[in-house]
């Protein structure tokens, strides 16, 4: 993450939300198909899974899927480098599908009348490490957030339509004397 990046995910964490943990081991910037920034999502790894916490500011008012994407690309104007959902299992989408969840499938991030809103979810069978079920993996991974929101069962992709912001998820480079 560039200056710029760390900046805004001070400002936007520290300003605007109070963290679940400690420092983030990973964070992705979100921003929208203009470019701007409208968020940020940090991830924290323990023994039961990641977790993700997001929060945004500027985006419509309303639910919105959010996924973990495939491929670490962001590419506007409609973020499809980013791929389909992460799903190293091979599932089907939908965190109400009996065949499914991918393991990139989220809840949907509720956004209030004045744009902002944050999701706070611990996604299980993925890791920050490597192995089956990184996020680290040779394409690495992004974190997608779409125009409506996710019916939690249609495959691929929940019907969420389109994706409106986008964001890599990278390593926070660890304090020196610290454990990574």
């Amino acid at each position: 993450m560039n200056r710029l990046g760390i900046l805004a995910l001070g400002l936007l964490i520290g300003g605007c939300a109070t963290l679940p943990y400690s420092s983030p081991q990973a964070t992705a910037e979100l921003k929208n198909t203009k470019g701007d920034v409208v968020g940020v999502a940090a991830f924290w790894e323990d023994e039961a899974g990641v977790r993700v916490f997001a929060d945004v500011r500027g985006i419509a008012p309303g639910q919105h899927g959010i996924h973990l994407h495939a491929v670490g690309k962001c590419e506007p104007p409609d973020f499809t480098s980013a791929a389909g959902h992460f799903n190293p299992e091979g599932k089907k989408h939908g965190l109400l599908s009996p065949q499914g969840p991918h393991a990139g499938d989220l809840p949907n991030l509720d956004v209030a009348a004045d744009g902002t809103g944050q999701l706070n979810y611990l996604v299980r069978g993925v890791t920050l490490g490597s192995g089956p079920g990184s996020l680290f993996d040779a394409n690495r991974t992004a974190v997608v957030i779409h125009a409506g929101p996710d019916d939690y069962k249609t495959d691929p992709a929940g019907n969420s339509g389109a994706r409106i912001a986008c964001g890599v998820i990278q390593k926070v480079p660890q304090a020196a004397g610290k454990p990574s």
